[in-house]
């Protein structure tokens, strides 16, 4: 049904059954966007949204999870994988097009634009490639924390709340727990060494860098 819905608005859409036959398929052809379910008979839908993002080729590509789990620490563990939107089931057919569609815009027009990148102490970060360096060398980040420390340098000098690092970090719709972005700075200032120490904790209200 939903490749019928897809194939019939507009868009050029394939179904693989498992992981494997997904694994075949990717090295034929790159698709614009996978939809990618949770629950898959081979192999779980995270660890497979987790190999992609662990692949040079596929680490940018627009993934939309499809899944019956509904419970906010599934949606945290699949956008904290690298996740770009969530969708619950049962569905409408016109939001899951929509919702497409909105994401093939963003991607467009991230592709579209050139790198920009901030530059911290020994830190750099460089936002299409998604790819951090400290003092030269490249250092691994979960996407959550890539997206954590821009929003921090992109309000270098400024006071960001908890709330709105929710907003701009965790952009679901959902509230989730404050003490999960507590967790995330202090892991990003483990990573980043000595310009971790930079994080200032304001407290009561949220964090500033610089």
């Amino acid at each position: 049904m939903l490749l019928y819905a897809l194939n019939g608005n507009g868009f050029e859409a394939s179904g693989f059954e498992t992981g494997r036959e997904l694994n075949a398929a990717l090295r034929t052809r790159l698709p614009d966007m996978i939809l990618l379910d949770i629950m898959l008979p081979d192999e779980n839908g995270l660890s497979i949204l987790k190999r992609l993002r662990a692949s040079e080729q596929t680490a940018a590509l627009p993934v939309i999870m499809l899944t019956a789990k509904s419970s906010e620490m599934d949606k945290v563990v699949g956008l904290d994988l690298g996740a770009d939107d969530y969708i619950v089931k049962p569905f409408g057919i016109l939001e899951l097009l929509s919702r497409i569609r909105a994401l093939a815009r963003r991607a467009g027009a991230k592709a579209e634009r050139a790198e920009t990148s901030y530059t911290y102490g020994d830190v750099s970060i460089f936002e299409d490639s998604h790819i951090v360096t400290l003092r030269g060398e490249e250092i691994h980040l979960t996407r959550k924390e890539f997206k954590l420390l821009w929003f921090l340098l992109e309000n270098q000098g400024r006071v960001v709340t908890r709330e709105s690092i929710m907003e701009h970090v965790w952009d679901t719709g959902f509230d989730i727990e404050t003490r999960t972005v507590d967790i995330h700075i202090n892991t990003l200032r483990r990573k980043i060494e000595d310009d971790g120490s930079k994080i200032q904790t304001i407290r009561g209200v949220g964090y500033k860098i610089g």
